[in-house]
């Protein structure tokens, strides 16, 4: 539209003729002229409308400000009030307590006050009766030592007639051991008991009678070397069989040079009868176990024995899989799929399902007796590579214990025979300390301690401690794992319970030269984080009792020569001590490994 200005101007233009056009134009310039300022006028009432509405809300705003603040002091003064009353009420309540709690103590303190005095009347009349158990066992422990010395002089004995006297000499120093922790655990209370008195006779009298079947032992050895010094002199061509005769009972290495590495002056034979029970209980199931697929194992069908060999190398080769993984630094990202599979694998075998093995399908259902022989096999495969692998490559320990765990948490009869495994070829994961029997074979009796005995020929101790730490550092890592893909639900089938029941029996029970040092080292090194976790200030509690009071047994039945696993020992007990912590295990299976 034009403006005004414009349009006067086109007004003025307009000629003569065009006058009515002219006023037209100049009516409607007019009216427009009249709108517009109406316009305006409507416009500033509006805006002063708006203007005062604006300044009234502004008002209402400060008066509810206003009245919020006052609102808030005086709520404010109310709490402050209330919470002065309530202090005064809390300390006369206080008051009347302290008083209630003052009449307390003094009946107390006057109860306990007696009760010191008939203490002490009582300690004096424990003392003396102490004191005369006392002397009497020292007379019992002379005794000992003197008949112990008839013991080591029929040494020559043996040098002489080729008498094995290991087993002798063994179970009596057993006995000095048995006195002499008797007599230092009673100085040490001061007072032994009557029990204790009872126990050295026992010893006393087991010592006479070693001796006297002793002198019956040389007695007969001395016979039969009259009677073959006579064969020998009259039969000259029988002189090289003879001569071949003390060689075919040429002295085995005596059970003192094994757990000890010397004779075992403190090899003790006590066990909670309890921990027994539950021993021979999976002895039995293990043995009732081979009984049931005896048929198997014996059959002469070749048919019944390609499926042997085909369930045996279905159990066992996956177990022997994972070791490999172990190994494979390099693989180490694939390790968490790989370990799976394999549990899968043993699984699968387990409940029925055919599964590949050796490009053939294998299954425990093609034989009654299959379920039993993988089980057995399992178990035993599980524990030889503990024995085995472990005990060469320590990281190694928490591969196999985690599958292991998985297995025996979905198959509580492969975890039984684990452990009845374990148990046999190291007595000490019980904890258990076999004792020589009268009558029993030298052999039987090393096997027994846990010595691989071949031709009468004893291993080595270092080997010896290498088979043992590897499956005590295994069951230290099955009894903290879980199979992160099973049922979280479930408690662990055998957990860190069964560590601290260990760790408190071992504790109990005379320490083992070489021995006791060694497995304890292994024990916390894998397990101890594990048991910090679980039990905390209790924990502490028990590895300050190991410094203090079981440092000292074991020094003092550790020769210079053994002194090694003692002085690992105490230097990890002491940092972990000091650092108020206790390392990760290396090796151990982070959630980082599974998720790879």
């Amino acid at each position: 539209m034009p403006s005004e200005g414009r349009c006067w101007e086109t007004l003025k233009a307009l000629r003569s003729s065009d006058k009515g056009r002219l006023c037209y134009y100049r009516d409607w310039l007019l009216r427009r002229e009249e709108g517009l300022r109406l316009w305006q006028e409507e416009q500033e009432r509006k805006v002063q409308a708006l203007s005062e509405m604006a300044s009234e809300q502004l008002k209402r705003f400060d008066e509810w400000k206003e009245l919020k603040q006052h609102k808030e002091f005086q709520d404010l003064r109310e709490v402050m009030e209330k919470s002065s009353r309530e202090a005064l009420g809390h300390q006369e309540k206080l008051k009347a307590e302290h008083r209630h709690r003052a009449k307390i103590l003094n009946l107390k303190l006057r109860e306990a006050e007696q009760q010191r005095v008939k203490q002490a009347e009582q300690e004096r009349l424990r003392k003396e009766e102490g004191q005369i158990r006392l002397r009497a066992l020292y007379a019992l422990q002379e005794e000992m030592l003197q008949l112990s010395q008839q013991l080591d002089a029929s040494e020559q004995h043996k040098a002489l007639l080729k008498v094995d006297l290991a087993a002798f000499q063994t179970r009596g120093n057993q006995l000095c051991s048995l006195i002499s922790g008797i007599i230092r655990a009673s100085s040490e209370s001061s007072y032994p008991t009557a029990e204790s008195q009872a126990e050295a006779e026992r010893a006393l009298r087991e010592m006479r009678d070693l001796l006297m079947n002793l002198g019956q032992e040389i007695t007969r050895a001395c016979e039969d070397k009259r009677r073959q010094d006579e064969e020998e002199a009259q039969v000259k061509l029988q002189e090289a069989q003879m001569q071949q005769g003390p060689e075919a009972h040429k002295e085995p290495p005596a059970p003192s040079q094994g757990p000890g590495g010397k004779q075992n002056e403190d090899l003790q034979v006590k066990v909670q009868d309890i921990t027994m029970q539950w021993y021979q209980q999976l002895q039995d199931a293990s043995m009732q176990c081979v009984l049931t697929f005896e048929g198997l194992t014996n059959s002469k069908d070749s048919q019944a024995k390609k499926i042997k060999m085909d369930l045996q190398k279905a159990a066992t080769i996956p177990v022997s899989q994972i070791s490999t993984i172990a190994d494979c630094r390099s693989l180490v990202f694939m390790a968490g799929s790989k370990l799976k599979e394999i549990f899968d694998k043993i699984h699968s075998l387990l409940s029925g399902k055919p599964v590949q093995s050796g490009g053939r399908s294998v299954s425990v259902t093609l034989n009654p007796q299959g379920l039993d022989f993988v089980q057995y096999k399992l178990a035993e495969k599980f524990v030889k590579q503990g024995e085995e692998e472990v005990a060469s490559h320590h990281e190694a320990a928490f591969p196999i214990a985690v599958v292991a765990s998985g297995i025996w948490e979905l198959h509580p009869r492969v975890g039984d025979l684990i452990l009845a495994h374990l148990h046999k070829k190291c007595p000490y994961s019980v904890p258990f300390y076999p004792t020589f029997k009268e009558g029993m074979a030298l052999e039987d009796y090393q096997r027994m301690l846990g010595y691989q005995v071949k031709d009468s020929k004893v291993e080595q101790q270092d080997n010896f401690l290498k088979r043992m730490s590897g499956m005590i550092r295994l069951y230290a890592a099955i009894i903290q794992l879980r199979w992160p893909y099973g049922n979280r639900q479930e408690i662990h089938p055998h957990g860190l319970n069964h560590g601290w029941r260990w760790l408190a029996q071992i504790l109990n029970m005379e320490p083992l030269s070489d021995v006791t040092a060694t497995l304890l080292f292994d024990f916390l090194e894998v397990c101890g984080n594990a048991l910090m976790k679980q039990y905390q200030v209790q924990f502490w509690k028990m590895l300050i009792l190991i410094k203090e009071d079981y440092f000292p047994r074991i020094e003092a039945i550790t020769s210079s020569g053994q002194m090694g696993s003692f002085i690992r020992l105490k230097q990890f007990l002491e940092k972990c001590l000091q650092h108020k912590d206790i390392p990760v295990p290396k090796g151990f299976l982070t959630s980082s490994f599974w998720r790879s």
